[in-house]
């Protein structure tokens, strides 16, 4: 049979959600839509790819043997697409989110390279990193490597960037000029945009069991600026900030850097293999020449990072 590729679409976007009415909201859909071209999919495969039931939206076996292929389906055709439009349009880099390390990244990167035109993606991490490279929809991304990665996914290490600690002045560390992380054993790291399942939460996780860490992410989250102002009003919350992380000034709060070890969050830049921008090669030569590896002697990453970030 020919494959529908705006079906395989609805698919994987409902692999990607787990639920139709947001599949049908990233795909500019109704969920009717979408729930046709995944019945029209499945009837030429002969085969059910998503199971729907009243506890959520989930795939088959079959579905789960057939997404790594639509995934590999969509990123050819999008690729044939972009390689005719890549020369004439900005380099499309996922930074996560403004405020943090890759945005330094980039903007160093264009400090050197003033002629190169880049458009600025935030996201949610490497969930939307991996979905936005095989459909095209950005050309880099940046973030921490967790899990298996798509077959097509290339990625470098680019930073290893050190952790502060965030108090307010009224914590009995505030006044420190370094803290080591064991110190921390008997405060609370309030966290509450630590997504469960997403790659910060899964570090952070390493990070309390190998420190003593107690981690509270009860919200609601109402944004960073708003976490400044509980921290600074208690005596035993912190929350963690990295070394090129723009922190807004806030009279209430003491940052300082954590020591003996250096704690890191490993930043990988991603990008899809045989992704023709013009701007993509000398991008990896800025990244590649700017890092510097991982010294077990005197820094800290979970194990499952070390090897992709050693010398």
């Amino acid at each position: 049979m020919d494959l529908d590729l705006g079906a395989v679409r609805a698919f994987v976007a409902v692999a990607d959600e787990q639920h139709f009415g947001a599949a049908a909201d990233q795909l500019g859909l109704t969920q009717q839509g979408v729930s046709k071209r995944i019945a029209k999919l499945e009837a030429g495969l002969g085969a059910e790819l998503v199971s729907r039931g009243r506890t959520g939206t989930g795939l088959t076996e079959d579905g789960r043997a057939f997404l790594p292929h639509a995934r590999a389906l969509l990123a050819l055709a999008d690729q044939a697409v972009g390689s005719l439009r890549a020369r004439d349009r900005p380099l499309r880099v996922d930074v996560l989110a403004t405020r943090v390390c890759p945005t330094e990244l980039i903007r160093s990167f264009h400090e050197a390279n003033q002629d190169a035109k880049i458009d600025i993606i935030s996201s949610k991490g490497l969930r939307t990193v991996r979905s936005g490279l095989l459909s095209g929809a950005i050309d880099v991304g940046f973030a921490r490597v967790f899990g298996r990665l798509e077959p097509g996914i290339e990625h470098i290490p680019a930073y290893l960037e050190p952790h502060h600690l965030l108090a307010g002045r009224k914590h009995r560390l505030a006044g420190r000029r370094r803290v080591r992380p064991d110190e921390l054993a008997d405060s609370i790291a309030w966290m509450p945009g630590n997504e469960p399942g997403s790659e910060w939460a899964d570090l952070y996780a390493d990070f309390r069991r190998d420190f003593g860490l107690t981690i509270s992410t009860t919200g609601p989250n109402f944004g960073f600026d708003h976490m400044l102002d509980q921290i600074a009003a208690s005596e035993d919350r912190f929350t963690f900030g990295g070394e090129k992380m723009r922190v807004p000034w806030h009279p209430g709060i003491a940052r300082i850097p954590l020591v003996d070890p250096v704690p890191l969050y490993p930043w990988s830049m991603l990008w899809l293999r045989g992704n023709r921008h013009p701007l993509l090669p000398r991008l990896i030569e800025h990244i590649r020449a700017g890092y510097t590896p991982f010294d077990p002697d005197r820094q800290w990453l979970p194990a499952a990072d070390r090897p992709l970030f050693a010398s």
